[in-house]
């Protein structure tokens, strides 16, 4: 979950690694740190600290040095604590280095190669460079395939080596690396967000390869000495659209950037209006051949499942899982050559979600993924993948990712009833047009949202909060607890309605503030006998409520009226209004919105 970031070039090496880590702040880290060839003496000096990449900077700042070759890391804790001491760039002799990942037999390195005393940090990551450190003798390229074939687990390698003048060197398994080569220099990053600045062209490192970065040229190879042509792609997002545009946070930017997201994710996917995945390769055959279903996906994204789970047991008729990706391998799943394996992941690195597609394949299912990284390790595992175009998501808590998501999740369901033989090509039209709805009643509910930030200060000293709901309704609320835990810290729960008798009603006091949502027409009376229970032991209730049932309910509870869409579509307008409310919270609190405590954009370690 480390961010890294390595430049040869013409430009200030400093400004370019910090820039960058800056950009990957968005991944989640405790410390940071970089390490640059000092162009007058040739010496690698490394600066790092625990904190932020704003002390970094700081610390860089009261040094004159030119320089423009270097390597830069922030770091999520896995080995060791938060100190100076276990940050990156790790240097050992002549081999300096950053690395993402988890080396699981690093102490029996340690022993075998008695590394104990060459070692400052707790880190297993410096057991790496004192591997390498110990086999190198000239051949940086001999030195690390030397390193890696003792290595078990996941890792991302960067290194600069003493007498090696201006040249980067990486290889990787599992743990992503983007590169390229542009005007200004040469580039590698574990995530392309740090290379827009200067390009919007990269190529995914391939796993068990070397690359070399020169100032004016990249080289790979695999290891067999082999020379392989990178295989570039292109960014579809503009260059800037990583920033923030004025707002105060990534968070509030991208939940209003949703409409717009999900006009590009369906928009060249409906022809003739009807749902069609020619362009992405996906035949109808994967739809109609398969028996039963699985969606396999972690946080958001599994939320995202839950969703088109209920879609397809109402509208399909199938057997449909969804399962943690983290739990996947662990739980025997039942998996054959009938099922339809759904991957989601907005990176395409989540590792737990990208070891569960491996299985899968093993078994003999064919994978659909839905991933908003071209090139990502998910996408290039997976049998066919449907892109969204949410753009660069980079508050750590998932907005526009996850109602993209969704959108690709409706497509799929129209696409599979239509070849099915369940809806007729005027129902597939019919659901379609509902869909395309989407963007402009998302505008209407972002336009609303000073409603939502109004009751949001009524919760602000809540230190327990319950979401309850039936059928979709329940669904979505799992997602909105789970965006409000993230980012403002509030034990967030959600229930279905109905088994509130069954426990959870224990714990609803006059102190204890529950968020109900009430948008499927068939669950009305349920629903609001349910909220009646809470309110009758003195819970102050919030109604998220389509609008064309909140008239039955005026003047007796506080409502957000979300705009009238067909039953099952009702997630979307809803999801936002969700989001906003855990936004306006968190950002009320006091908070750094886009970077949680403890939290990680993209989890690249089981």
């Amino acid at each position: 979950m480390c961010g890294i970031i390595g430049y040869t070039g013409s430009e200030d090496v400093r400004e370019v690694l910090l820039d960058a880590l800056e950009l990957l702040e968005y991944r989640g880290y405790d410390s940071a740190g970089l390490a640059v060839k000092d162009a007058e003496n040739g010496e690698i000096k490394v600066r790092k600290c625990a904190g932020r990449v704003s002390d970094l900077r700081a610390i860089c700042a009261s040094e004159k040095l030119v320089s423009t070759c270097g390597i830069g890391h922030t770091r999520w804790a896995t080995h060791g604590g938060v100190n100076d001491r276990n940050a990156h760039p790790h240097q050992v002799g002549k081999v300096t280095l950053v690395h993402n990942g988890i080396i699981e037999n690093y102490q029996e390195l340690i022993a075998d190669y008695e590394l104990a005393d060459e070692l400052a940090s707790e880190t297993d990551s410096e057991v790496v460079a004192a591997l390498l450190n110990h086999f190198y003798e000239g051949n940086p390229a001999e030195a690390l395939k030397k390193t890696v074939s003792k290595l078990r687990g996941t890792f991302a390698l960067v290194v600069m080596f003493a007498d090696q003048p201006e040249i980067i060197y990486s290889t990787r398994n599992v743990s992503p690396i983007v590169a390229t080569l542009c005007d200004e220099g040469a580039m590698l990053a574990s995530d392309l967000t740090a290379l827009c600045r200067f390009t919007n062209r990269y190529f995914v490192v391939p796993e068990y390869h070397i690359l070399e970065l020169h100032k004016d040229a990249v080289i790979l190879k695999d290891f067999e000495e082999n020379t392989v042509e990178p295989e570039f792609l292109t960014v579809d997002w503009e260059l800037n659209s990583a920033g923030k545009a004025g707002y105060p946070f990534y968070m509030e930017k991208e939940i209003m950037e949703q409409p717009d997201a999900i006009a590009n994710t369906i928009g060249n996917r409906i022809k003739g209006g009807m749902p069609d995945f020619s362009k992405d390769g996906v035949p109808d055959t994967l739809f109609t051949s398969c028996e039963r279903i699985c969606i396999i996906a972690c946080g958001t994204a599994m939320h995202a499942g839950l969703v088109a789970q209920a879609l397809v047991k109402s509208i399909l008729h199938m057997h449909i899982d969804v399962e943690m990706a983290s739990e996947f391998m662990y739980s025997d799943p039942v998996i054959d050559e009938k099922t339809l394996v759904i991957a989601v992941s907005q990176s395409g690195e989540t590792i737990d979600t990208l070891e569960a597609v491996k299985y899968a394949k093993r078994r003999g299912a064919k994978c659909l993924s839905i991933i908003n990284v071209k090139g990502s390790s998910i996408a290039r595992e997976s049998d066919y993948v449907l892109y969204t175009s949410a753009g660069p998501e980079i508050a750590v808590a998932s907005t526009k990712a996850y109602t993209t998501q969704l959108s690709v999740f409706y497509l799929i369901v129209a696409r599979m009833a239509h070849s099915r033989g369940v809806f007729t090509q005027e129902e597939t039209q019919s659901f379609v047009r509902e869909l395309q709805r989407t963007p402009d009643v998302m505008r209407k509910v972002l336009e609303n949202r000073r409603d939502i930030h109004v009751v949001a200060k009524k919760i602000l000293s809540a230190k327990d909060l319950f979401m309850i709901g039936r059928g979709l309704d329940y669904s979505i609320l799992l997602e909105g607890s789970l965006k409000l835990k993230e980012v403002s810290y509030i034990h967030s729960e959600a229930y279905a309605s109905g088994e509130l008798k069954h426990g959870p009603i224990a714990l609803i006091t006059q102190d204890t503030p529950v968020v109900a949502s009430v948008t499927q027409e068939k669950l009305f009376s349920k629903e609001l006998s349910n909220i009646r229970e809470v309110k009758s032991r003195g819970a102050d209730v919030v109604i998220f409520i389509k609008e064309n049932l909140s008239a039955k309910l005026e003047g007796e509870y506080e409502m957000i009226k979300l705009p009238d869409m067909q039953d099952e579509f009702m997630v979307l307008p809803a999801s936002v209004a969700l989001q906003l409310l855990a936004y306006y919270v968190s950002s009320d609190k006091g908070f750094d919105v886009d970077k949680p405590r403890n939290l990680a954009k993209v989890v690249t370690v089981e």
